[in-house]
């Protein structure tokens, strides 16, 4: 079959004015009067996307020094704001945000009002216990790792961790310790360790909406591990309000409850907290005080290995200053700097949450691991304008809730560890600390 060319032409006009319409629809118009924020060009439909890459924190920080600190690129059809700046504040308003805590998360909230500072102030209570849950887990590791050593002559460490971290935030927040193969409490680690899978795949209806409408496997997932946890808090939830009593706070959900019924009796309160809220707390508490701290502990002993005259360091300055007749405690962070520092330079070093450390404008040398860069000249006291540039938890009204139990916890199960047990890696392996987007949590034996 031929057609004439007249025909041919008309058909390649619309197919082109088709495809013209769709891609401006897409496209949002900027005010009159106002210029386009600078950054790269994208392609249509995809936007730049292909120049992000693998490792897209690296060239957003190239674009940043060709485009400034405050730039537009484009993800799919979604134009992004890209801030290199100081000001963290609020969240993006994105598609897959909305099905965490069925949206009402106050970590991935884009509110910053009264509700979410309300949301906040609750969780300063029920921490007195932090320090005896982490030390009862520490203790565990101790033994756990010891008999392992004896038995195996080597093994993943991860992968008890990760355990017994859980088991610090469920006692935490539940006030409830599991043993270490409670099925319940393994399937929490499973179900966190599958949410941290997914959401890292991304989700590319986040960028072009209409995918939205499109079947996603990966989307179906994400949902239905949301709408499980959930389920799990609500049940725990609901059995703490049935056994409630004022007079005896056991943990955050209770003190929590009782907010909500102070709030309740005062009718002149602005703000007051609603059952579902309590669970999307718990949710945010457990997410901030999980995952956080087995990651920032999975990193520490990966440097521990790699630089091992730092793990002795911190050993010797254990010995002298605590010895071995008692464990660490909290009150001990002011006598123990080069331990402060080591985990300040881990924060700061570390792959901990994309986008969280602004390495190159603030420190010398920052592709370096040195802790000796957060002690002042006399190496005896942490320099306080130094560590205050690590944002890993954010800073302003909208850093992490739980940035003083994640810092507190580590600066626990550390040095408890390290005062007992001395770790290396097997001969003739090698630990990758290449600083990325992403901690994949591959096993890594010691």
């Amino acid at each position: 079959i031929s057609y004439p060319i007249s025909s041919l032409i008309l058909i390649a006009l619309t197919v082109f004015c088709l495809t013209f319409m769709v891609i401006r629809s897409f496209r949002k118009q900027i005010p009159k009067g106002l210029k386009r924020l600078p950054g790269p060009r994208g392609y249509p439909l995809i936007g730049n996307v292909l120049e992000l890459r693998s490792n897209p924190h690296l060239t957003l920080t190239q674009m940043s020094q060709t485009y400034g600190d405050v730039m537009q690129i484009q993800i799919g059809t979604r134009p992004v704001l890209v801030l290199s700046g100081e000001d963290f504040m609020g969240r993006p308003d994105l598609y897959s945000f909305h099905h965490i805590g069925d949206g009402q998360s106050l970590t991935f909230s884009t509110d910053s009002g009264e509700v979410w500072r309300a949301r906040r102030n609750p969780n300063s209570s029920s921490t007195c216990l932090l320090e005896e849950h982490v030390s009862k887990e520490a203790d565990y590791l101790v033994m756990k790792f010891l008999q392992l050593m004896k038995e195996e002559k080597r093994f993943d460490p991860y992968r008890y961790m990760v355990v017994s971290v859980a088991n610090v935030i469920c006692a935490m927040c539940f006030g409830k310790r599991y043993d270490h193969d409670d099925q319940e409490l393994l399937s929490i680690v499973n179900l966190n360790n599958e949410f941290g899978e997914v959401a890292a795949s991304g989700n590319p209806a986040d960028f072009i909406p209409v995918l939205q409408y499109l079947p996603n496997r990966t989307m179906k997932i994400f949902k239905d591990l949301n709408k499980r946890f959930v389920s799990f808090l609500q049940k725990i939830v609901k059995e703490h309000s049935c056994s409630f009593d004022k007079d005896n706070i056991r943990d955050i959900t209770d003190s929590l409850i009782r907010h909500c019924q102070e709030k309740k009796v005062d009718e002149s309160a602005n703000i007051q907290l609603s059952d579902q809220k309590i669970v999307n707390i718990v949710n945010d508490l457990f997410g901030a005080g999980f995952d956080t701290v087995t990651t920032a502990l999975s990193w520490s002993l990966m440097y521990l290995v790699t630089y091992p005259e730092i793990q002795k360091k911190i050993q010797k300055e254990l010995d002298q200053m605590i010895g071995r007749e008692r464990k660490p405690r909290l009150s001990d962070r002011l006598m123990l700097p080069y331990t402060e520092a080591f985990i300040l330079e881990m924060f700061r070093h570390s792959s901990f949450l994309p986008f969280t450390i602004p390495h190159w404008k603030l420190w010398k040398d920052p592709s370096t691991f040195n802790p000796e860069r957060f002690l002042k000249a006399e190496g005896t006291e942490v320099n306080r304008a130094e560590s205050e540039k690590v944002m890993t938890f954010g800073l302003g009204k909208r850093k992490c809730l739980g940035e003083s139990i994640g810092r507190w916890e580590v600066f626990l199960f550390l040095t408890i560890l390290l005062q007992q047990l001395e770790f290396s890696v097997c001969d003739g392996e090698k630990v990758d600390i290449t600083p990325s987007l992403w901690t994949d949590h591959e096993a890594q034996e010691v």
